[in-house]
């Protein structure tokens, strides 16, 4: 009798978990939800889990696409283009169950991800209480995506939901992210949407995924040829892939219009091998997503007193940086006067913002000529006997390098002239028919290198007429 009723009660159980199976509701990933805002002019992919088999219909305002699940329970339908959208409509998941996500928007989607400086939150920013108070703007939405390492890349992590921009939520939205929003809102007029997946004191080689190392010589062998290494033991937050495993791929395939970066202080001393690292991020990402010409933009590091390391080796980095906007579809903000030297998250998040969207606006929406770079070095000319060096621009938009004040009599600071020797020496420099610079020392007789703001504290003086810094640069390879 026992053995009866303990094979009848095995048998029920056994029943009743493959009727569970069999009923499996509809599920979408954490990242669709609820006030979310999508990405307009292109396809939008909705996807998510249900039985195998099992018929999925998504409506959303006129558009109306089924797709049925896979052997695996995955399936995916693509919504059609549509224009932006600032009237919140339901999208509604209907199969063997019905989800309904209620206040969906279309407009502007960007990832925003990198370390402390970017995870950094309105609260702590410059102005706090009254950016905080003056938050009104419910066009403008911010997901957070949590601290989570993976192995191996993740189909979904739990976020804490989309939130409408007020000042009962701004307050913990990332401050670049949300001043780069409010500068692109104001200006195009439709909603956005933030994606903020960032962790303080991270490197960039964990947010970077296979394909990205894959697409990097350089890396082949530090990177890309041990990748099953990095797939093994323990999650680690310094490991290469084990952040975009966790934070970066479940959000794929969500539409997004371009990345916004700022991280590099946890990589300071690598000199070129970050442009190397940047250059497998951006190409990774670009991978993953689909878009050979994903807009990425990104910061450069603010001046500050490393204390434990060579003065030169943030400048290293900028370097680094600036060689970076040799990728296609990317652009800097140099943040050189808007820094806090003793403090290595300077609070001015509102200028980091604005100058992110200007480059936006400037290469993604048509406003092509507004000023959206300070100057940016594009050669030294050394002439033979000569004992000066000129310096020439790019972005410098016809005559505007100046001093800021415009005006202002005062000698440009931070150029330094070289001569054969190799050796440094500060330099006098000033601005020569309004578009390049004239350097020279009087112990270089005959100058063969210049270099600008190549020094961890600098706060140099060039400036275009638009009130936008110049790039700390090198002309030494």
């Amino acid at each position: 009798m026992k053995k009866s009723s303990s094979f009848i009660l095995r048998a029920g159980l056994a029943f009743f978990a493959v009727a569970s199976v069999a009923s499996a509701a509809v599920k979408l990933p954490s990242i669709l939800g609820s006030h979310m805002v999508l990405q307009q002019g292109e396809p939008v992919p909705v996807w998510g889990w249900a039985d195998p088999g099992e018929e999925v219909t998504v409506t959303f305002h006129d558009a109306k696409v089924s797709a049925k699940a896979g052997k695996d329970g995955k399936w995916q339908v693509k919504l059609p283009a549509s224009k932006a959208n600032a009237k919140g409509a339901n999208l509604v998941v209907k199969g063997s169950n019905e989800i309904k996500l209620e206040d969906v928007l279309v407009g502007e989607v960007w990832l925003c991800s990198g370390q402390s400086n970017m995870e950094w939150t309105v609260s702590r920013s410059a102005n706090a209480k009254e950016e905080v108070a003056n938050g009104k703007h419910p066009l403008i939405r911010h997901v957070k995506v949590p601290r989570k390492l993976s192995l191996t890349p993740q189909d979904d992590v739990q976020t804490g939901g989309w939130q409408v921009c007020s000042p009962s939520t701004v307050a913990n939205f990332t401050a670049v992210g949300y001043y780069f929003a409010r500068h692109l809102h104001q200006e195009i007029k439709v909603p956005i949407g933030l994606i903020g997946s960032n962790w303080g004191g991270t490197r960039i080689e964990p947010w970077t995924p296979a394909e990205g190392f894959k697409a990097v010589p350089a890396l082949k062998a530090s990177h890309a040829d041990k990748l099953d290494q990095f797939a093994q033991g323990k999650p680690g937050r310094g490991t290469p892939t084990h952040m975009h495993n966790a934070m970066i791929s479940p959000l794929l395939p969500y539409a997004i219009k371009g990345a916004i970066w700022y991280q590099g202080e946890s990589n300071n001393g690598e000199g070129m091998l970050y442009h190397e690292k940047m250059k497998a991020l951006i190409a990774g990402w670009r991978s993953v997503w689909a878009k050979p010409d994903l807009p990425f933009y990104f910061v450069q590091l603010a001046p500050f007193n490393y204390r434990n390391k060579d003065p030169k080796a943030l400048p290293g980095i900028w370097q680094a940086q600036l060689e970076t906007l040799k990728v296609p579809h990317s652009g800097m903000a140099v943040t050189t006067d808007i820094t806090t030297v003793n403090n290595i998250h300077p609070p001015n998040k509102q200028d980091v913002g604005k100058r992110l969207a200007l480059w936006a606006l400037a290469k993604n929406y048509g406003y092509d000529k507004l000023v959206y770079s300070g100057p940016l070095f594009e050669k030294a000319v050394h002439s033979e006997g000569k004992d000066s060096i000129a310096v020439y621009f790019k972005e410098t938009h016809g005559r505007d390098i100046g001093l800021i004040p415009p005006g202002e009599k005062e000698n440009l600071t931070h150029f330094e002239v070289a001569g054969k020797d190799g050796k440094w020496h500060p330099a006098e420099a000033f601005i020569v028919y309004g578009h390049h610079v004239v350097a020279r020392s009087k112990e270089v007789k005959e100058p063969v290198h210049v270099r600008f703001g190549w020094d961890h504290k600098a706060k140099p003086n060039l400036f275009n007429r638009a009130g936008l810094p110049a790039s700390p640069f090198t002309s030494q390879k």
